[in-house]
């Protein structure tokens, strides 16, 4: 049937595994309690340039007794990945972006780092036997060949980037489980729901509830969007996050994306998640049990919390995230979002419901749409437009492999240029 998760299981491997209490799968036991004993936990970021990249490497700069970096990669700000390197001292360090071998000075390295380039860099991080944990922070579709790679090698997965799941989530939630790994989210959301499942059995789970900002354009109307430019869309309220993402936000498509990771991250079906407005960023989801009880996960807007959470669980260790001040706290405020101003959110749905190749679909002409409208060849209300032509035409196929995805996203890509052509004959597009 259209939409439903593939029957996994997974066997016992040794002693340092057991079930997960979510996914009855068995899963690397990570010891709780006093740690100093312990070698640091070995850290790999793909993407550490980027906005998760950095706020990862804050916290593994505080809990640097319980943390380690083995590998950081970055795809054309090499400059800032140097200063990393030297900062860190990692055994790895891996440029993506094409053509920059003869650009980077070796002789800047630390000592002890190895320069590595393209996917195969990545590969070699990932696949290293000393590394324990795989920072997924890429943006985009290029962030799904380092987790399939890290899935593979065996290696705990804390996905940042929900683009990887909303293309491929069957195939790797199906990988990790084959291989009795995790994948963590650090997405605040999912991390959120993820804290609260720890309270309940996985079939005691009514619903889920993804928590919103709403954007920039909250509260605003279509005709009050006509005209929104580059610069509007990246003022985001609450959040500072990379230009991509940022847009995402405005457009309310970053909650259709997180529709999507979580029907695939936690098993549930659609109509298990729910959307709510909450401008206040503190409340960043809900989890409904079937005795009616609801739990919550608070905190300020920090990207650092659900990343240490990720990187140290099950334990919880003091660390760089802000805390809630409760004598300054006043209203908290929720909504429901308007989904003829912002119609992703039911894109997001679909697309849930669908599966198949309809997440790398709309994933790819999201990813296109955006950058043609921060490139100024795209009007802001045309990105859920162009994202809805897109998936309405593609070769819908209900279980596909990996090349199919592949396929799919550069079919969507190129179906957004022609698109683009269409409605702007005489516009040079990127």
């Amino acid at each position: 049937m259209h939409g439903e998760s593939p029957k996994v299981s997974c066997r016992l491997r040794s002693k340092d595994y057991r079930p997960d209490p979510l996914t009855g799968c068995f899963v690397p036991e990570f010891p709780a309690g006093n740690q100093d004993s312990r070698r640091p936990r070995k850290v790999v970021v793909l993407g550490s340039t980027g906005s998760i990249g950095t706020n990862c490497l804050d916290v593994v700069a505080h809990l640097g007794d319980r943390l380690s970096l083995s590998g950081l990669s970055a795809h054309c700000n090499w400059e800032l990945l140097l200063q990393q390197a030297n900062l860190f001292r990692p055994r790895w360090l891996t440029v993506t972006g094409p053509g920059l071998q003869d650009e980077i000075s070796r002789y800047r390295l630390p000592a002890g780092t190895r320069l590595l380039f393209g996917d195969d860099g990545i590969a070699t991080m990932v696949s290293d036997p000393e590394v324990d944990v795989v920072v997924t922070a890429i943006v985009g579709a290029a962030g799904l060949a380092g987790t399939l790679a890290a899935l593979e090698a065996g290696k705990t997965v804390a996905v940042a980037n929900k683009e990887t799941l909303v293309m491929a989530g069957p195939l790797v939630m199906e990988l990790a489980a084959r291989k009795g790994v995790r994948v963590l989210p650090v997405d605040s959301e999912h991390s959120a729901i993820f804290q609260a499942l720890q309270s309940g059995r996985r079939g005691e789970v009514e619903r889920v509830v993804l928590t919103g900002s709403g954007g920039p354009f909250r509260g605003r109307t279509a005709a009050e969007l006509t005209h929104v430019s580059v610069a509007d869309a990246l003022q985001h309220p609450t959040w500072r996050m990379g230009p991509k993402i940022t847009v995402d936000s405005a457009t309310l498509m970053n909650k259709a994306l997180e529709i999507i990771e979580a029907r695939w991250l936690f098993d549930l079906q659609p109509e298990q998640i729910e959307v709510i407005i909450h401008p206040e960023s503190m409340i960043h989801s809900f989890v409904e049990f079937t005795d009616g009880s609801i739990l919550a996960q608070l905190s300020p807007p920090d990207m650092r919390l659900p990343i240490q959470y990720a990187l140290t669980y099950p334990e919880r260790l003091p660390g760089p995230a802000r805390r809630l001040n409760w004598r300054e706290l006043g209203a908290w405020h929720f909504e429901q979002p308007d989904l003829e101003t912002f119609p992703a959110i039911q894109l997001g749905y679909e697309v849930a419901r669908r599966g198949g190749t309809c997440g790398a679909v709309l994933n790819a002409a999201n990813e296109a749409a955006v950058g043609c409208f921060l490139a100024g060849e795209l009007d802001f209300l045309d990105i859920p437009r162009v994202c809805r032509a897109v998936l309405d035409n593609h070769n819908y196929s209900s279980r596909p492999a990996l090349g199919e995805l592949l396929a799919a996203d550069r079919w969507a890509r190129q179906e957004v240029g022609r698109w683009l052509n269409r409605i702007h004959p005489n516009q040079t597009t990127r």
